[in-house]
């Protein structure tokens, strides 16, 4: 069967994964990693033994007419990133696209994601809101800040450890420091933290306590 599954993969405990995608990992002729050694550590979790080839960012434009090629002689593939869902700030997306393009059938699977565990977990409104992802790091950002500002729908982005400061004090001068957020750090590892607050007091909590690892900052819509 002809087939690309996109697999969401745990964001931290390897315990959230459903069983359905290991049984599809497991059975696939082969696996499209973002990266073999981190996806090797969930698959050999798992005892899975499928054949993995590096999909990254990297290469991604110039690997997915090979992948089809493969897909459409008969193999199926699963697409898996590093954490959570395929494509969401992660690879995946050329290559859905070119095999939608090409006919080839396209199946996600549901699972782990960072952005909605945050969100709920923020007390923020969580009915209508926007994923931004990462901000761009240079060129650009200043004027996707100043195009959010009247932004009422709740926003939520990804962002570095390094970057997290430079980040709160750039959307305090946008948003006002005043402005409510909440910053979930680690989700579902062990050193798990969610702080909530204001733009400022975020940012005079980490001054005081530099971040480390995966962050994702969820921050109120302008009131309206």
């Amino acid at each position: 069967m002809s087939k690309l599954f996109l697999i969401p993969t745990p964001v931290g405990n390897l315990k959230d994964i459903t069983f359905r995608a290991v049984e599809i990992l497991g059975t696939a002729d082969i696996i499209l990693a973002e990266d073999t050694r981190h996806a090797g550590m969930l698959l050999k979790h798992y005892n899975i033994r499928s054949k993995m080839i590096p999909h990254h960012k990297f290469n991604e434009h110039k690997a997915v007419e090979s992948v089809c090629s493969i897909i459409e002689s008969g193999k199926t593939a699963a697409l898996i990133s590093d954490a959570g869902t395929p494509g969401i700030s992660d690879p995946g997306f050329l290559l859905v696209r070119k095999c939608i393009e090409r006919g080839i059938e396209v199946e996600t699977l549901p699972g782990a994601t960072a952005l909605i565990p945050a969100l709920v977990n923020s007390g923020l409104p969580s009915d209508r809101f926007c994923f931004e992802g990462f901000l761009p790091v240079k060129k650009g950002r200043q004027k996707r800040l100043t195009s959010l500002e009247n932004e009422t729908r709740t926003m939520i982005f990804y962002e570095s450890p390094f970057r997290l400061l430079k980040t709160l004090a750039e959307m305090a001068a946008h948003f006002g420091p005043d402005r409510p957020a909440s910053v979930s750090r680690e989700l579902t590892k062990i050193f798990e933290e969610n702080i909530r607050g204001t733009l400022a007091s975020l940012s005079d909590h980490y001054e005081q306590k530099p971040p480390k690892g995966e962050i994702v900052l969820v921050v109120a819509g302008k009131d309206e």
